[in-house]
């Protein structure tokens, strides 16, 4: 939907252009994923860093010479470090924006050991993993995701990752509340298929090759509505929604009018998606009726 509005705000013809870059930037947010992943490994080692270096001063308090060593034995945390799948797609993909970047990670661990969250943890020196892994959660979710400082980095890092940091941290989060001491943190992938992949140029093609067509389908559907009233988003979405209705048959129509309406609620006006739906309804019924949507599979109706 944004690369299609890109091209529209920019007069371009340049599909492949604009598809190269869309595909772009789909893959860099595997990049972004692994970056905040990586968040949990490098502040952990900050911290030994830290405690090595606060044991071996001249005048070193007791604390300092025996500190709660908790946090660093965290089991999650001990997990992500060793962990091969992370190190593997961290080695693969050259992400070292913390070697690069490491004032962001003291911040980070600056903000965490100031919090209540930590100073709860830290009360005593027992590890036990369902803790830990409370503890990761809580943190990741309280304090590194929603850290202004590392946002701004991010946003400056790559303009796209805007909309993507809450997809990765949702996934993240997801991650954590499954993981289990008898389970292996896998690294997830961006695409569940090559089917899956394929699917983002086929629709990206489709809908701007037949925009013209896919228009006639509902611009006389909007009686109160002139053509050049429609907020252009709400135009593209309609069009992205009537392609999938017509030209994939593997899509269930229930899903393709719920994703579009998500789409709604976020990007466009407060009163679109009660617009959209009602247009999108019509047409199914339309459609319908005149034998237009070809779906396969059970339950694609």
């Amino acid at each position: 939907m944004q690369s299609i509005y890109a091209m529209h705000q920019k007069n371009s013809e340049e599909m492949e252009k604009e598809e190269k870059f869309l595909i772009q930037s789909i893959d860099n947010i595997q990049d972004l994923y692994l970056i905040m992943l990586s968040t949990l490994t490098e502040i952990r080692k900050k911290e030994i860093v830290f405690l090595e270096a606060s044991s071996k001063k001249h005048l070193a308090t007791p604390e300092e010479k025996n500190p709660n060593k908790k946090f660093i034995n965290n089991a999650v945390l001990l997990h992500l470090e060793d962990n091969s799948s992370l190190s593997i797609a961290l080695e693969k993909r050259k992400i070292n924006n913390w070697s690069l970047n490491d004032d962001y990670i003291l911040i980070l661990l600056n903000d965490i050991k100031q919090s209540d969250l930590y100073a709860k943890y830290m009360s005593n020196r027992n590890n036990t993993f369902e803790e830990d892994k409370q503890f990761v959660l809580d943190m990741f979710t309280e304090l590194i995701a929603p850290n202004e400082k590392l946002y701004e980095y991010l946003e400056d890092n790559k303009l796209t990752w805007t909309d993507d940091i809450p997809v990765v941290n949702t996934q993240i989060q997801k991650q954590l509340k499954q993981f289990s001491e008898k389970s292996e943190f896998k690294v997830v992938k961006l695409y569940k298929d090559e089917e899956d992949k394929e699917f983002v140029g086929n629709l990206f093609r489709k809908t701007v090759l037949n925009e013209i067509e896919l228009a006639k389908e509902y611009i006389d559907k909007t009686p109160n509505w002139d053509a050049d009233r429609i907020a252009e988003i709400d135009t593209i979405i309609l069009k992205m929604a009537i392609c999938e209705f017509l030209k994939f048959p593997s899509i269930p129509v229930k899903v393709t009018i719920n994703e579009y309406l998500e789409i709604a609620k976020e990007y466009s006006t407060p009163k679109s998606s009660i617009f959209i739906n009602g247009i999108l309804d019509n047409l199914v019924k339309e459609f319908q009726n005149e034998d237009k949507i070809k779906k396969t599979g059970r339950g694609l109706m």
